[in-house]
Order: structure tokens, then sequence, then C-alpha cells
């Protein structure tokens, strides 16, 4: 088994009746007929049914909860060791773990109780909802969604019988970029930018631009989006000041967005799933770009983080991710290969970095690969053919699943878990954090939240501070939380940073 498809019959069947779901295993079929012609031998498991899951492990209930199918997974993928996990449908199909957010807690911080995430299904730790659990993914995993709340599978349709068609191009399809970003963001974004695309690559500020885009502006296959995001919410928002102007709207997408067009997004809720009924009827960008053409959605699930100057938490997932696209992976092994380095690079992960491995995944077909190999010239011989025929990619595919899997399980154990509890910095360390949270301009309360870290070695502390920085007067209030994170090591202040919600 390659591929595997995680298919929820009854929840399904239960949202689009018996005729829509007919219709959605026939596009299942389309896709696993076209898998087979790339090489990939694809199995649809429907969790919902006991016969099916007989020889994993028990089914998952009719109205599936997160823990059931996420033992349902880890059956299956230690028995089959798929290269590829496809989770069919939003969140009203196939749950995601309600992760507890670290960074949460106090008025006027972070209001995110939890954090809905796909990462555990990409980790061989058991069920749990503490991110700590699962700081070592090994398992290349995507999500092709629906419409939550929809009667009619239409979306699950268009976006199988895409995956159905899709082909790799040549890196010269993905050469242009379409960056977008809040303009009190443009040192950050720029650095972004550079690292993934190059100097020479344009960057829209917005304001003065947005959301009305011309589809020449949108036509480049990668872009990567620095606005703030609003829960529930179809549109992004630029800022100047304390005006937030609406930077991307979802519904002026449609007809614009090039086919295979791979996103990257750091908004708060940026890939949010959610009922367009919660939204006067409109869905989120996320689905639109899908809806119109994009392979791939890199996004988040809740408020997320990074400086306005400088790069770090969604400003690095977000750049490797499509880093890895441009270098050839598929868009489920480039999500992987995102999460390890943004995991490995650090010697351990504070609350808002934690809350940015959880928050961040993918919405596509996890094979898909959007940018394809530039073939070495042995691979163009007649003995190369003949020798590889059958397998195809499938013998180096499982040579890398095994380097990325190594290389999870090396992170599950090297990295020490970051725990709550009531600490007090050291004098020294708290007068620093109290001059930076006024010069950073943090009104009325502010909230408080210390960390240990554990493992061997010198004691080290993690201490918060955050709150409102201010609030949007332009066409949306967008909540704009400051944090100050400071490491104490042994009562000296060890390493300081500023983060803002995007």
């Amino acid at each position: 088994m390659d591929k595997l498809v995680i298919k929820h019959g009854a929840a399904l069947r239960a949202k689009y009746a018996a005729a829509g779901l007919a219709k959605v295993d026939a596009a299942l079929k389309t896709l696993v007929s076209a898998d087979k012609k790339r090489g990939i031998e694809t199995v649809v498991l429907d969790v919902s049914l006991a016969s099916a899951m007989k020889p994993y492990g028990a089914a998952v209930p009719a109205k599936p909860d997160a823990r059931a199918l996420k033992a349902a997974i880890d059956a299956v993928a230690t028995a089959a060791k798929p290269h590829y996990i496809l989770l069919l449908g939003a969140l009203d199909v196939l749950p995601m773990v309600p992760l507890v957010n670290p960074a949460y807690g106090g008025p006027g911080g972070d209001d995110d109780k939890t954090v809905p995430s796909d990462l555990p299904y990409a980790c061989e730790a058991p069920y749990g909802t503490d991110v700590n659990r699962f700081l070592g993914p090994t398992r290349v995993v995507g999500r092709l969604p629906d419409v939550p709340g929809a009667s009619k599978p239409d979306l699950l349709l268009q976006l199988l019988r895409a995956s159905a068609r899709a082909k790799p191009l040549p890196r010269e399809d993905y050469q242009q970029s379409f960056a977008l970003s809040a303009e009190v963001w443009q040192g950050s974004t720029r650095l972004s930018v550079n690292n993934t695309f190059g100097d020479a690559a344009p960057l829209n500020l917005a304001p003065p631009k947005g959301p009305r885009w011309a589809k020449q502006d949108l036509a480049p296959r990668m872009h990567f989006i620095n606005c703030h995001g609003a829960a529930h919410s179809p549109e992004y928002f630029g800022q100047r000041g304390d005006a937030y102007p609406v930077a991307h709207r979802a519904n002026l997408l449609t007809g614009k967005i090039t086919a295979g067009t791979v996103v990257a997004a750091e908004c708060c809720y940026g890939a949010q799933l959610y009922d367009p009924a919660e939204s006067a009827g409109t869905q989120g960008i996320a689905l639109s770009y899908l809806a119109d053409g994009a392979s791939g959605f890199f996004g988040s699930t809740t408020i997320a983080y990074g400086p306005s100057e400088g790069n770090g938490s969604a400003d690095l997932i977000c750049q490797y991710f499509l880093q890895r696209v441009l270098a050839g992976s598929s868009l489920g092994r480039a999500a992987l290969e995102a999460r390890q380095k943004f995991a490995g690079e650090r010697t351990h992960l504070d609350p808002f970095d934690l809350k940015t491995l959880g928050q961040f995944y993918l919405l596509g077909d996890p094979a898909l690969q959007p940018v394809g190999y530039a073939a070495h010239a042995l691979s163009k011989t007649k003995a190369f053919k003949q020798a590889f025929a059958k397998v195809q990619d499938r013998g180096v595919r499982g040579l890398r699943r095994e380097r990325l899997e190594r290389e999870g399980r090396h992170l599950a154990r090297a990295l020490p878990p970051v725990r709550s509890k009531p600490l007090e910095p050291a004098a020294p360390v708290e007068r620093t954090m109290q001059m930076m949270a006024r010069e950073s301009g943090l009104q009325g309360e502010v909230s408080r939240l210390s960390f240990e870290i554990g493992g061997k070695g010198p004691i080290r502390r993690i201490h918060v501070l955050k709150g409102l920085a201010q609030h949007g007067t332009g066409e949306q209030r967008v909540p704009h939380l400051l944090a100050i994170v400071a490491t104490e090591e042994n009562g000296q202040l060890l390493h300081v940073r500023r983060v803002h919600s995007r």
C-alpha cells in the first residue's frame, strides 16, 4: 500500500445521503485508477465499517470522534506502513484532535482554549491532547476537505477529480510568486520571501494594495501570505498603524487562481474550516483557493504568531513548506519536512512554537507533487526504465520514508517537554520583561504564564507576558495580541523574543 485514503462512510452518508456518497465513491475510484498510472497503489479504507477494520482493530463510531479516529489510523499505519495518508473530508466528517493550547490563558490574551490539529495523525504516539506528546511527526498526512455543513459533495468531488488529473510541472512553472504582507510586517515578510523565492521576488503590501487583485496578480503558482486573519472570516487583513483594511477576500478569487497553485498563509485562522453559514454564506479563503484550482494550502486553524521584524514561528514553518515544494517534494512530504525542520532547529519549543507546530496543516492530496524532479541522465536509459518499470518511484520513496521516520523518532526522544507551572521569574528577568512590555505598547491587563523545560541539564524556565497591543479601526476590528517570551537559565536571562498574532 502506497497511499491510504481514510474515509468515514457513515459520516459521509449522513451528510450527503446515499446518492451523494455514491458520487464520492465514484470519484475515489477515478483517483485510485489515476494513482495507479502514477505508480501509486491507493487503498480506500472505510474506517466506519467493522468488516473493513477487522484486520486492524475497532471501527470508528458512526458519529466519529478524534480518539477513535487516531486509534484507527495508528493501527492501519503500523500494519500497512503507507507512504501517504489522505484524510477525506472536513471536521464534521473526520474530526481533528483538540490539543490543549499551551499559549492560552488570561484576560486579553490568546483565547484559543484548544488547537484543532491534524499533527497527532502524523505521529506514532497514541492519542492525547498535550502537544508535547507529538513533537516527532513521522507520517506524510494531508486532508482533502469538503465544505463543513454542506448537503452536497460538490467541492469534494471537484477536488478528487483535480487530484486525479494533476501532474508534476517543470520548476520554471513555479518560478514566479505572489507574496502579500500587512504593511507593518514588511520587514519580516521580505526576509521570508527572499529566503523562499530569491531577492528579486516582488512583495505586495496591504495597505495600499488589495483586495481586488487582477488575474495576472494572482497568476503565479506560489503564494505566500503574511496578513491578519480572524475566526470564521472569509477575509485576510493588512495593517497600517491602527487601521486593518481588507487585503484578501474569498469571493474575489473566483476565476483568478492558476491550476496547481500552492499557498502558505501565516494568518490567524488562515486555514480554518468553518460552516459558511457562520459567515453570511461565504466559505473561507483556503477552501476558495482550492475550489478555484489550487492543489495545496498550508495554514493555521487558530491564532498564529510571528515577529514584526526577522523570522520566527509561523514565518519559518510556512517558508519551510514552500521551500520543500519547490525542491520537488510531494505536498505531504513538504508538510512533514517543514514540521521536522521547524522542531529540529530548536533545543526546546516555547509555548508559541508548540502551538505553531500543532496548528499548521495541509489541505490537499499529500501525494501530489507540484514540481517535477530534474531527471538524472541514468534514469533516461533503457536499462533503468526496464529495471524500475513496475515499481517506478516506490523503492526510493520507501527510503525517503525511512529517513523521515528516523528523524521524527529522534525528535520525539530528544526534544524536552515544556510544562506550565506557577513559577516566578528571577528579579533581573522580571525587570527586563516589564520594561520590554511597556516599550512594546502592551495595553490594559497583562497576563503572565510560566513553564518549566524538562530534560537533563541546566534548570531552564520560560516566562511570558502577553496581552492586547491595540485594536483595529478599519473594516473589521482585529485583535492584535503581543507577547514577550523570555527563557531563564539558573536565574539569568538566556533569550528573549517578541511575537505578534498574525
